[in-house]
């Protein structure tokens, strides 16, 4: 047990689990402050040696070992919150919250974790074959180790789920979408809900008077629209791969080029799976998925460098254009994620053409990096916009707060 006295402890705590197929990313999280007591990392499960990193009291610790599997990745998490601090039971933890990325069309908030909600996680797993077996792993090991405190869902899917109709639906055979549940589902909406909530915050307006667009720019992206804090349309669909050009991913691309590639190319469908996933976007075009390094090239002068921003960009302009004209008046633009609070290069590039829109970019409030909320555009323009740091291990926490009722 850690010597944190307990004027050092929060009222209550959560403890936030994001489960990957060969990962576990953990957060403590004091809902009322907002603060990160820890957190810390679990990689390269199941391989020789894994690496776990913890940060915690002002220092980080890291460490190599075998990790077998997530139930001795979750046991070497505990132990080193024993062993190094912060204590979890007297820093309260009231609820465990697990990040889930598909929910369908049957989850539209956060949910209690029961069998029948583990069954569903596992009904839908087709739907997200990478993502949603390893968070339900996560979800078992952790009650499994912690029996004792609640624990619930907080699905990537949910903040999307009452997308109007004409834009969730795909224009295929009704009979063949309902059979296998085709329809547009979108990702990252604990981001865009949380971003697009404290926009209205930091704007000083009601969140029911303000039309958002809202950037969330990482090696995965998208965009969404947010009409009055409800998403009226979103980029990803029926998986993360449809819509921006992001790291690793095309994101949209005429369906007929998976035909082609497999009766010309001769590529299974694993081939053609594997190159739209994680051979394409800007490491396809450049060699490079870092936009640092991509930066760099294109300072070298390299073309492919150059054609893989411009295309990004280009990508990410003609959505803020439809999204406008979905929204007809758009109040507030926010950049957030990795790229969007990072790089100001690809903010400025996006923005530039769009005065006639009402939208512009003042190049020294742009500049740097954004570890805090910063508006980019000039005063008096018509539309405001902003980086908006995200915190989806917090809109977790908050929302498993709020299903316990603690």
């Amino acid at each position: 047990m850690s010597t944190s006295t307990p004027s050092d402890q929060p009222a209550a705590s959560v403890l936030v689990i994001n489960s990957g197929s060969s990962s576990i990313k953990y957060q403590l999280v004091d809902p009322d402050s907002g603060q990160a007591i820890a957190s810390g990392i679990v990689e390269q499960i199941g391989e020789g040696v894994g690496s776990v990193k913890h940060v915690a009291l002002g220092s980080t610790t890291r460490r190599e070992l075998p990790v077998p599997d997530h139930a001795e990745g979750l046991r070497i998490v505990l132990g080193l919150f024993d062993e190094i601090g912060p204590d979890l039971e007297a820093a309260h933890v009231v609820a465990v919250g697990h990040r889930v990325v598909q929910g369908g069309a049957l989850f539209d908030g956060p949910v209690l974790v029961d069998a029948e909600v583990e069954r569903l996680i596992e009904e839908l797993a087709p739907l997200a074959p990478l993502h949603n077996p390893a968070n339900l792993t996560g979800i078992r090991v952790a009650q499994a180790l912690l029996p004792d405190v609640p624990h619930v869902v907080v699905f990537d899917t949910a903040f999307f789920r009452h997308l109007p109709d004409a834009a969730a639906t795909y224009a295929i055979d009704a009979d063949v979408a309902a059979a296998h549940r085709v329809r547009r589902y979108g990702a990252h909406g604990t981001s865009h809900q949380y971003v697009s909530r404290q926009v209205a915050e930091l704007v000083g307006r009601p969140l029911e008077d303000l039309n958002q667009i809202v950037l969330h720019l990482g090696n995965g992206a998208s965009a969404s629209a947010v009409r009055g804090g409800v998403a009226a349309e979103t980029s990803m669909g029926l998986t993360p791969l449809e819509g921006l050009v992001m790291g690793t991913r095309s994101g949209d691309i005429d369906p007929a080029v998976v035909f082609h590639l497999h009766r010309n190319a001769g590529m299974s469908i694993d081939e053609i799976d594997d190159l739209l996933n994680r051979r394409s976007g800007i490491k396809g075009l450049s060699g490079v998925n870092d936009f640092r390094a991509l930066h760099d090239l294109v300072e070298q002068g390299d073309a492919g460098a150059r054609l893989a921003l411009d295309v990004y960009l280009h990508r990410l302009r003609k959505y803020i254009g439809a999204y406008y004209a979905v929204l007809g008046r758009v109040d507030v633009i926010a950049f957030t994620a990795g790229v969007g609070e990072n790089d100001d290069i690809v903010r400025a590039g996006v923005l530039t053409g769009l005065e006639g829109l009402g939208i512009e970019v003042d190049l020294e409030r742009n500049a740097g990096r954004k570890s805090q909320p910063t508006v980019i555009s000039p005063d008096g323009a018509r539309v405001t916009v902003m980086v908006v740091p995200t915190n989806e291990e917090l809109a977790i926490a908050r929302q498993a707060l709020e299903v316990v009722g603690a």
